[in-house]
């Protein structure tokens, strides 16, 4: 008689990597350096790069060489992904990962090119909003492209007492379709929506000033994008409380601005900071792959 042999498991060996998170002189955000993303962090790695995230809300990994797959692996160990509405813009054979850029082939846009256009948290309009993305660049201008982020916490921290007083208690309504006809105008990227896609992206509402869920800290959640109105209130005086915190929540002293690198990678966390795009001239090429996380009801 033959005996039967077992196939033993295997188990990916992961090493520690002896890496520093070095804080910006700004108000928010860190550089992790000496780290490579290309090799399945061990637990303890995992566990330093998670609380340079809570610490600095923005973190960058600079020059890595990872690919498609280890993008989405690295970004799957905070939770689950989610998939952006504009399904024609995914990344073919990685439908987590949506491509942004303004890149034309074929005379078809290969991505969302006008993505970040507006100071905004990432899918706010959903019922569940983005925890975090990664953005890694692929192809950068040669001018241009820079990306800011805003300090949420601070904005709270620093409102005139009669903004806190106002907005004490309340909730504000958030949508995709804000400014999607808007954007529709002005460029190729916005493609008609299909009924299905519409019913995706169906209005929320969310507390304007939530807790975060793992550090307990307070932040802003509103934005110039996607917040449309605060519940309860007058269009007039909801739009003119929006308005006064829209500006004081995208005030220089509040702002990070990165300057891409070639294959940076970008971690931001979307329940203590806003981000916007700054823009390039249309005649460079731009091209980003982004992965979103699913994050907690908003409280």
């Amino acid at each position: 008689m033959s005996a039967v042999l077992q196939q033993q498991p295997t188990h990916r060996i992961t090493r520690n990597q002896d890496f520093e998170v070095l804080a910006f002189d700004a108000p928010l955000g860190a550089e992790i350096v000496g780290i490579d993303l290309s090799t399945p962090l061990s637990d303890s790695d995992f566990a330093r790069v998670h609380r340079a995230h809570l610490d600095y809300h923005v973190v960058v990994f600079r020059d890595q060489r990872i690919s498609p797959q280890q993008h989405v692996e690295f970004s799957a160990r905070f939770g689950p992904l989610q998939r952006h509405v504009l399904k024609q813009f995914a990344l073919a054979g990685h439908p987590e990962i949506l491509i942004v850029s303004n890149v034309v082939e074929d005379g078809k846009p290969i991505g969302l090119g006008d993505a970040g256009k507006y100071w905004h948290s990432d899918l706010s309009y959903k019922e569940l909003p983005s925890l975090g993305s990664l953005l890694h660049a692929q192809e950068l201008p040669s001018e241009g492209g820079d990306t800011l982020f805003a300090n949420q916490h601070l904005a709270y921290e620093q409102l005139p007492a009669h903004l806190r007083t106002a907005i004490e208690g309340r909730s504000a309504e958030h949508s995709y379709l804000a400014k999607y006809a808007e954007l529709q105008q002005n460029a190729p990227w916005r493609p008609k929506l299909t009924e299905a896609q519409i019913a995706e992206v169906q209005a929320v509402v969310h507390p304007i000033v939530r807790t975060h869920p793992e550090t307990g800290k307070k932040a802003l959640f509103v934005s110039e994008h996607f917040t449309t109105r605060v519940v309860g209130l007058p269009e007039d005086e909801s739009q003119a409380l929006l308005n006064e915190l829209f500006a004081l929540s995208s005030r220089d002293a509040l702002v990070y601005r990165h300057q891409w690198a070639d294959h940076d990678l970008v971690f931001w966390d979307n329940r203590s900071v806003t981000h916007l795009a700054a823009g390039c001239p249309d005649h460079l090429r731009r091209k980003l792959f982004r992965t979103t996380i699913e994050g907690d009801r908003p409280f």
